[in-house]
């Protein structure tokens, strides 16, 4: 391998190991394991497991986030409506588990890594100006109602992924139907539209 694909081997050998054992528990040792090399291998790619950790959850995570994008991308900006649906339809911590379970461990390393923190802020408000660009874009095309898309789409993402740590972490009987129908209610009063408005592709 060139030190560029062994670098990526790497980083996918972590991520493997942290959805199996968590971000927190995932040590060079485990890694090195995964891949059948030694820990003195990993060391010399990354200066620490805080960057090693960084760089397989950004990995995962940016996947999600360009897949909205994509899809997203692929609508008419002239379809607000159509737009929001996409994007609660295609919002991969609501919808995946081991996706949701990637970022509570990110959330929760990020108060003592700030190498963690950096990508997991980063990467959170990247979502948040994803949505608050489609509600500003049906704002000034005259089909939401909207004072401030910045904090809507902050509230609007807060309750989804509220929602989400309960069916993930807490195991609540809440299933994934729930979660997105929920928020959905909730961004229409956001928007101001009518219940049942943003019902259909979600």
């Amino acid at each position: 391998m060139s030190p560029t694909e062994r670098r990526e081997a790497i980083v996918y050998a972590t991520l493997a190991v942290m959805l199996r054992q968590g971000m927190a528990a995932t040590t060079a040792r485990d890694v090195a394991h995964e891949m059948g090399t030694s820990s003195r291998l990993i060391h010399h790619y990354f200066a620490s497991m805080d960057e090693l950790h960084a760089a397989a959850f950004e990995r995962a995570a940016v996947q999600g986030l360009e897949a909205t994008e994509v899809a997203l991308a692929g609508l008419a900006s002239d379809d607000p409506v159509g737009r929001v649906q996409t994007f609660f339809a295609t919002y991969v911590r609501a919808e995946q588990d081991w996706a949701f379970q990637l970022w509570l461990d990110a959330w929760s390393e990020a108060s003592r890594r700030p190498v963690v923190r950096e990508v997991s802020q980063r990467l959170n408000v990247a979502w948040q100006q994803l949505l608050a660009g489609v509600i500003r874009v049906g704002v000034a095309a005259g089909s939401f109602r909207c004072a401030d898309p910045e904090a809507a789409a902050w509230r609007i993402l807060s309750l989804l992924d509220g929602l989400a740590l309960q069916t993930v972490a807490h195991r609540v009987d809440l299933d994934r139907e729930a979660v997105v129908a929920w928020s959905v209610a909730y961004a229409e009063t956001e928007l101001g539209l009518s219940p049942g408005a943003l019902d259909q592709g979600t």
